[in-house]
């Protein structure tokens, strides 16, 4: 597929998007902000409900974070609701947060099958497309393999995946939990570890001893979302994370609940892959920037005291 026109991003010389998550973690802690802009909180910020106050929002967050946290991850639906301007936004957000050198999660949730999916592979994760960002998340609910486009591509650019597995709304019990022993989740989690063993090398298995002690290294392209407020569901499950060998993008700490020392109990061996992401209760503090700058460094901090 042809690549689409854009401001020009560096090329796939680029090292590998699990090498350079973990520098980011390591530097900045394992701390993903959240950009959330729901209409009530640009009306608590005293923005308008227009692309304006969107990019207002956006810039100011990315002003906030940017040599603070590991990454940021722009909820790409509250952009589409604006249209062309919202994309156009989140454009212009990508953009600055790659000249900020901070790391992008396009919180997209695509899945689908054939040509469609190339197309979404393309957008998200591209040289050239004007909405590439360092990782994109990924529904495997078609099929692990219909991901296999944006998982190639990816892989091909230093770019990254987190496909949903466990997440943290009540309603997914439904669907990932089916199978017990052999769940749904299971099945995508043993998915994404063979994923990362063609790009590692290696058999899967557990990372080694004291790898997160020692920085987050050996992580693969293919990341998982899991829910910090999965509780047992992991045990439960027989599911060994630590095995996958990929990132852990996790959300539900701060306002859904979650607190940083209750992390290594959910996620044990595999803790020092996670990325905890945190939006409502860090954009609450809005809109100064000095505000959600001591937020957001308050978060890190505790999330590096809990998980390294």
């Amino acid at each position: 597929m042809p690549e689409r026109p854009g401001a020009p991003l560096p090329g796939p010389g680029r090292a590998p998007f699990g090498a350079r998550l973990a520098r980011a973690m390591d530097a900045h802690g394992p701390l993903c902000v959240g950009i959330d802009p729901h209409p009530g909180l640009l009306d608590a910020w005293g923005l308008p409900r227009t692309a304006e106050g969107l990019r207002r929002f956006s810039l100011t967050v990315l002003e906030a974070a940017a040599g603070r946290a590991a990454a940021v991850k722009p909820q790409v639906a509250l952009y589409e609701s604006y249209g062309a301007a919202g994309i156009a936004v989140l454009e212009e957000l990508l953009a600055g947060a790659r000249a900020a050198d901070l790391l992008t999660v396009a919180d997209a949730k695509r899945g689908d099958i054939g040509s469609t999916m190339e197309a979404y592979a393309a957008a998200w994760l591209a040289e050239g497309s004007p909405l590439a960002a360092d990782a994109v998340t990924l529904s495997p609910y078609l099929g692990f393999e219909s991901l296999r486009p944006a998982l190639d591509l990816a892989a091909r650019t230093g770019r990254g995946t987190f496909v949903l597995a466990l997440t943290s709304n009540p309603e997914g019990r439904s669907v990932q939990h089916v199978g017990g022993a052999g769940s749904v989740a299971r099945a995508v989690c043993s998915a994404a570890a063979a994923e990362n063993a063609l790009v590692l090398g290696g058999a899967e298995g557990p990372a080694p001893a004291g790898a997160a002690a020692a920085g987050r290294t050996g992580l693969g392209p293919c990341g998982l979302v899991v829910g910090a407020t999965v509780g047992d569901a992991l045990a439960a499950l027989g599911i060994d994370l630590a095995g996958v060998r990929g990132p852990l993008l996790a959300p539900g700490y701060g306002a859904q609940g979650a607190r940083a020392e209750d992390l290594p109990a959910v996620f044990g061996a595999a803790a020092g892959q996670v990325l905890a992401t945190s939006s409502r209760a860090i954009l609450r503090r809005g809109p100064a920037v000095p505000a959600l700058r001591e937020a957001v460094e308050r978060s890190a901090a505790e999330l590096a005291a809990a998980l390294g």
